[in-house]
């Protein structure tokens, strides 16, 4: 018996994950175990990383995976497993965290829903008691309740939610939920009874890829529309979302901003979704808290072209912006709206592509300037105490196309929205779901995942003491990350918010964390010059991770920061 792996065409070939027919990924199955074929068919997605912690249910799998190609990467805590899988899969395409039941899994909660939140597809695979170890119903160690808690928890943070229990079922299961991350850009859970794992299925029932095309009629409708309503505008602006990341489609709205000479602005979340020396770039749009330049440029504009943009409130400038829907063309992966008339099964990536090639004419604009004209000449002060802003004007100055910038939540955030990403794509945060702790762990996964681009961590301290201690399985790899920690002693993004003691805490000696860790080197910067000497020798030095630690002000934090804390202030005050 065979069966086809992904999806099927007409002639019976294979459609691997990159849609393209191959005719040698036709073959038998009939001797693999569940196991076997779960591993083969995260290869097949591209993944070549698992991240995780092993653990009594998950043993036999974790031990399986161990001989097999993939490289098995154990992590110091599963919440730091799952930010390296998210990190991976923003970079790479797809990513996988494996870990035992309830006492992994269910620490994996916030690193998922995350995922879910910015639409990261992350394979989450727990294992779990055997199906026949639960006869009688016994006290189990690690369960919680019911047996299926933990999937029924799972099923709220992930796009689909499986637990492989029928053998007949098992390869179909596993092809439905990764079919689901890939599509759908977003967390699945299989949950993998550990009696379950060295099953040799008797019979297979095949899984068949459903459609994913477009409505041909909607399509030809919304493009003449979008590009009826672009030539009619005298001010038109493309705003540039995060799903053109997760879909690949930035050089399709690249080709469509050049074509009709649209220029083209972006949110926090999508920061570097294309180049931002680009020529057409104007630069982020933050509502009322960004750059006023920009926000007057996009808010003036009589056509508005949303392209993939999920509708944040930090995206929105805490609700500052001023986006009029009748003059707007909204499209996601979920909804295409053009002013009010709504079109129904058009694809994301049909449509950018169809309005590219109809070419609209759209009437020229003055832009203004360039978020590299706007920032003026840096000029270094050897002797002047670092401050956050300065910081990240001197880390700009060190940024190339080879090199990834992962901020965490924080200032860290809000003051990189002021970096220059010369690269697309090479910015990474969480800049909607703001989980504390996301940049060091997720250094982790994209290093791993492009060990040719330069990784820099940029963290607060705060975020830092909660999952920084990862470095330890960057120094075990050996991994050549720099960690940049701005510290304050506290939580200064909250200090903005809401004074209060409660946002002070244990300073540590992070410079010295190298000599804990058995590898890497440490620095201790107070001025710039300091800072200049040590972000030089830390992006030279290839053998190892570096770590600096960045004395800064309790009362210094950047521009965006002020604005956007005193928005925060104001809704915190009710």
């Amino acid at each position: 018996m065979s069966i086809v792996l992904g999806s099927s065409l007409d002639n019976g070939l294979t459609v691997p994950p990159n849609g393209q027919p191959d005719m040698a990924r036709e073959e038998s199955v009939t001797s693999l175990t569940i196991g076997q074929y779960l591993i083969r068919r995260l290869a097949d997605y591209g993944i070549r990383h698992v991240f995780g912690l092993p653990g009594d249910y998950v043993l036999s799998f974790y031990s399986m995976l161990e001989k097999s190609p993939l490289d098995l990467v154990n992590c110091t805590r599963e919440d730091c497993a799952g930010f390296a899988a998210d990190g991976y899969a923003r970079v790479h395409g797809m990513g996988a965290v494996c870990v035992t039941y309830s006492v992994g899994g269910l620490s994996l909660a916030n690193s998922i829903a995350g995922a879910y939140a910015e639409k990261s597809p992350v394979v989450l695979i727990s294992g779990a008691p055997g199906l026949g170890e639960r006869a009688s119903d016994p006290l189990l160690h690690h369960r919680v309740r019911e047996w299926q808690t933990q999937l029924e928890v799972f099923d709220k943070l992930c796009a689909a939610s499986l637990e492989i229990n029928d053998p007949a079922t098992a390869f179909r299961d596993i092809d439905f939920l990764l079919d689901t991350a890939y599509r759908l850009k977003r967390p699945v859970y299989l949950e993998l009874p550990r009696d379950m794992v060295t099953v040799v299925p008797q019979q297979i029932r095949a899984f068949v890829r459903p459609p994913d095309t477009s409505d041909p009629h909607a399509l030809i409708e919304a493009v003449k529309e979008a590009a009826h309503k672009i030539e009619a505008a005298k001010k038109p602006v493309i705003l540039a979302g995060v799903e053109l990341h997760r879909y690949g489609l930035q050089d399709e709205v690249v080709a469509l901003a050049e074509a009709a000479g649209i220029p083209i602005a972006s949110s926090m979340l999508a920061k570097s979704v294309i180049s931002e020396v680009h020529p057409l770039y104007i630069g982020l749009y933050e509502g009322a808290l960004g750059r006023e330049e920009v926000t007057r440029f996009v808010e003036e504009s009589d056509c508005i072209i949303l392209l993939g943009m999920l509708l944040t409130d930090i995206d929105l400038g805490i609700f500052t912006a001023k986006l009029d829907p009748t003059k707007s063309i909204y499209a996601t992966s979920d909804e295409l709206r053009i002013s009010h008339h709504h079109f129904h099964n058009v694809r994301l990536q049909d449509f950018i592509r169809d309005l590219a090639l109809a070419k609209p004419n759209a009437a020229p604009r003055e832009l203004p300037p360039s978020p590299t004209a706007a920032q003026g000449p840096y000029t270094l002060d050897s002797d002047r105490p670092i401050t956050t802003t300065r910081l990240v004007r001197r880390l700009d100055e060190s940024l190339d196309d080879k090199t990834l910038v992962i901020a965490d939540v924080g200032d860290a955030l809000f003051a990189s929205s002021e970096l220059v990403i010369r690269g697309k794509t090479e910015f990474l945060s969480p800049a909607y779901y703001t989980s504390m702790g996301f940049a060091v762990p997720a250094a982790l996964g994209a290093k791993m995942a492009r060990p040719d681009l330069k990784v820099i961590a940029l963290v607060g301290d705060g975020a830092f003491q909660m999952t920084g201690m990862e470095l330890s399985t960057i120094v075990r790899r050996g991994l050549a990350v720099t960690v940049i920690v701005l510290d304050n002693k506290g939580y200064g993004t909250e200090r903005v918010i809401h004074e209060g003691s409660f946002n002070d805490i244990n300073p540590w000696q992070y410079q010295l964390l190298p000599q804990v860790l058995g590898g890497g080197t440490g620095y201790e910067v107070h001025t710039e010059g300091e800072f200049d000497d040590a972000i030089r020798a830390a992006l030279a030095d290839s053998s190892g991770m570096s770590i600096i630690r960045a004395h800064i002000a309790l009362d210094d934090h950047s521009i965006t920061l002020g604005r956007i804390g005193a928005g925060l202030a104001r809704r915190n005050r009710g």
